[in-house]
């Protein structure tokens, strides 16, 4: 009888291109369904939380498979994992679930964190988006507190996307200044594709004076993604968190 597990990890997605597994590029699925497989001896398919971006890195990521009959604590697969994966990978803990539990469906909320440098800094390079011109953080906030107004944020995802709505609940949206560092955390209870990378594009325009509040406003009215701005640099988005139902037992990364 199988069993299926969550599994927590971390992983810097500088070298992938993206979750998801493609046909000629190498994905952070793959390298985890390759790692399992061959470690458990019969082929793992797995389900994440999310699809990060080609280069997005997350601090904290949720996964499901199933094993064809439970695992033996004496196998130590946290141990064998990491032995296994590359060192971009890290996997803290994993725990049998039941078989309708969905590491993806059963998400109440996610977090991302995007990080600007705003000094030159070589230990930064692959992991926050370089901009060292001044920006305005204060107007920035006032245009991030406006996307709790909205629901529909067609105006921030990708375009041709297979989902059946826009619609997203936004329960943090703001920028933190610390030290060389710029930090804006959003959360909400799911995101579209490249949405996020898009409103920092757009709240960058206002940051720089191009756009005001008010205009960042009529961008996401328009329901249109050529009116937002271009989209921030993978390089500096973190998915952080993710949260479940209490019954699940799942401490939050927050």
């Amino acid at each position: 009888m199988s069993q299926r597990y969550f599994l927590q990890l971390s992983y810097k997605g500088t070298s992938y291109h993206g979750w998801q597994i493609q046909p000629n590029a190498i994905s952070v699925q793959e390298v985890i369904e390759d790692a399992l497989s061959k470690i458990l001896r019969e082929k793992v398919a797995v389900v994440g939380a999310g699809r990060t971006d080609t280069g997005v890195h997350a601090s904290y990521f949720i996964l499901h498979f199933d094993a064809s009959k439970p695992i033996s604590p004496e196998l130590d697969l946290v141990y064998k994992l990491n032995s296994f994966l590359p060192s971009d990978f890290a996997i803290q803990q994993f725990w049998p679930v039941s078989s309708e539990a969905h590491a993806r469906f059963d998400a109440r909320s996610r977090t991302y964190h995007y990080f600007i440098s705003t000094e030159k800094n070589p230990f930064a390079t692959e992991t926050s988006y370089k901009y060292l011109k001044p920006l305005d953080v204060d107007q920035m906030n006032q245009a991030a507190q406006t996307l709790f107004e909205y629901t529909d944020f067609t105006s921030f995802s990708r375009l041709h996307t297979d989902v059946k709505t826009n619609n997203c609940k936004i329960m943090q949206a703001e920028w933190m200044i610390e030290e060389q560092q710029l930090k804006f955390v959003i959360k909400a209870d799911r995101f579209l594709r490249n949405m996020v990378r898009a409103v920092v594009g757009t709240l960058l325009e206002v940051g720089q004076g191009k756009i005001s509040v008010q205009q960042f406003r009529e961008i996401i009215e328009k329901k249109n993604r050529g009116e937002a701005g271009a989209s921030a640099p993978a390089q500096g988005l973190f998915l952080v968190d993710i949260e479940y139902p209490d019954e699940y037992g799942i401490k939050s990364n927050a």
